[in-house]
């Protein structure tokens, strides 16, 4: 789906700093639809005089009028007046009879989007918001709607004036954000609790603190549940006053408690707030839980690597021990595909996800044909071209240890006892990931490939594990041209967002 930006810059002409200001607005606009009880969207004047909708939010526990999201779509022709009277006004504009969307009546607003400069003055709107609230609406007539209501009047005559979003202090994208729904408090200019809505009195409850929230100076009641605590935030009393837009989290009865405030003014004049509270315990239990469960990951792949290094260096004492020849070469190479996994386990031990970088690994794989090259007094130039990029683990392990195969096989074989040059191109795009292994050696004798174990470990791998492709044959420049295929469709269908390559 088109992003925000996307779309103000391929159909508008608003500026960086216009769009910038939408996106600030955007991370709280799910925030704006929960406490109108209705659908918000949000409009950006297009170059050939109409409106696009770059942004939609449903309420939250309401109903909602439209099937589906209408970003990317035109503003409706008869919308189109209610829209210009909010932009050439500066007010709120409301419909004085139903309007109509594929034949669901509602109560449609418009308020201007304006923003200010650093010196605090306005310049002008450059967008617009329409609310659409159904006309069978029945929660109207409650307390809890109809505070809502006030406060989601509040914030939009706050957008139409540039005073929201407080630039720097909107914590509306952020995990754990508190929504309208987790908990409400609207406090006047003297810091009272004017209303408090009945899942923040459960959270209070639950931390101990025993009596209604409303009527009482909220700082206060604050001050009551971390009473003891010598590492507050110093800013919390001015938080609980809603006189500064911040977001901070208290412990009290073993919860975790976030707090957003978010003051309220008129005419650059604060005339009360609101904070928005959540019990959050869960949230960072999980969290605390994840951040264990990767070290211990990392941990495992750090012994696994230490392990491998281990039999890697057993068999290289093994393989300078070894009487024949033959031993000899068996056991090195087995030492080469032991170590070439161990790099790929080194590098998941550094990091908390399952993917890496496999252009650091095959650095560290060129190394050990750097290694079989100087045991056969061959003097190679290995040269790499293109990119690899990030990797998810099983996909990196058989490739490392197919290309260590392929590439040492190249020096030992190919260019044994000379010197010469392997070329490793990576062309990565997001179906597939093509690489090539050309040396300029003695090239395949008889013009084939054999049939040893080395090349069923490969073929193995290539196609059996990653469902990919391998041939071999002559390059056209004399010496040998391995040619792999690795399709990347497996990733994007895993839970991962599908991994780039790194430019």
């Amino acid at each position: 789906m088109a992003t925000l930006r996307n779309l103000a810059e391929k159909y508008s002409s608003l500026s960086e700093e216009e769009i910038e200001w939408l996106e600030l607005l955007n991370l709280d606009w799910q925030l704006l639809a929960d406490l109108a009880l209705s659908d918000v969207v949000l409009w950006v004047p297009t170059s050939d005089d109409g409106y696009l909708a770059v942004a939609h939010s449903r309420p939250a526990g309401s109903v909602t009028l439209f099937y589906r999201d209408v970003i990317g779509d035109f503003l409706r022709a008869d919308w189109r007046s209610l829209v210009d009277e909010a932009m050439e006004t500066e007010q709120p504009a409301v419909s004085t009879s139903p309007a109509w969307y594929e034949e669901n009546p509602m109560r449609l607003a418009a308020y201007s989007v304006n923003r200010r400069d650093s010196s605090g003055q306005t310049l002008g709107p450059f967008a617009v918001i329409t609310v659409h609230t159904s006309v069978a609406d029945t929660q109207k007539a409650s307390r809890i709607a109809a505070a809502f209501r006030e406060v989601s009047e509040d914030l939009f005559g706050m957008v139409q004036h540039g005073e929201f979003p407080v630039p720097g202090n909107t914590r509306g994208g952020e995990q754990g954000s508190p929504r309208a729904s987790d908990g409400l408090v609207r406090i006047n200019l003297d810091g009272i609790a004017t209303f408090a809505s009945p899942n923040t009195q459960t959270t209070f409850y639950t931390i101990g603190f025993r009596d209604e929230i409303e009527g009482e100076d909220f700082s206060e009641v604050i001050a009551n549940v971390v009473k003891g605590q010598f590492d507050t935030n110093e800013s919390l009393p001015l938080i609980a006053q809603a006189k500064i837009a911040k977001r901070v989290e208290i412990e009290a009865g073993g919860r975790i408690i976030t707090l957003r405030s978010i003051p309220v003014t008129r005419d650059g004049q604060r005339v009360g707030g609101v904070v928005l509270t959540r019990d959050i315990t869960e949230l960072r239990q999980q969290a605390q839980e994840l951040v264990t469960k990767d070290a211990t990951i990392r941990e495992i792949h750090h012994r696994v690597k230490n392990n491998l290094q281990t039999v890697a260096s057993l068999l290289r004492v093994q393989a300078r021990r070894a009487r024949s020849e033959e031993a000899k070469q068996v056991l090195g190479q087995a030492m080469r595909r032991v170590a070439a996994i161990a790099v790929v386990h080194d590098t998941l031990s550094t990091g908390l996800s399952q993917i890496v970088d496999f252009d650091v690994v095959f650095d560290r794989v060129l190394g050990l044909a750097a290694e079989v090259a100087s045991l056969h007094g061959t003097t190679v130039h290995p040269r790499k071209e293109g990119k690899f990029g990030e990797l998810p683990s099983e996909y990196a392990t058989p490739l490392a240890l197919a290309l260590t195969e392929i590439v040492t096989n190249a020096v030992e074989h190919g260019l044994a006892g000379r010197e010469g040059e392997v070329i490793i191109n990576a062309n990565r795009s997001d179906e597939r990931l093509a690489v090539e292994v050309i040396d300029n050696g003695t090239g395949l004798p008889g013009g084939t490939v054999g049939d040893g174990l080395g090349t069923q470990i490969v073929r193995t791998l290539i196609e059996g594990e990653l469902g990919g492709s391998i041939t071999w044959g002559p390059d056209a420049g004399g010496g040998t041209r391995v040619a792999i295929q690795v399709p990347l469709h497996w990733i994007s269908t895993q839970t991962r967002e599908m991994p780039r390559v790194k430019v």
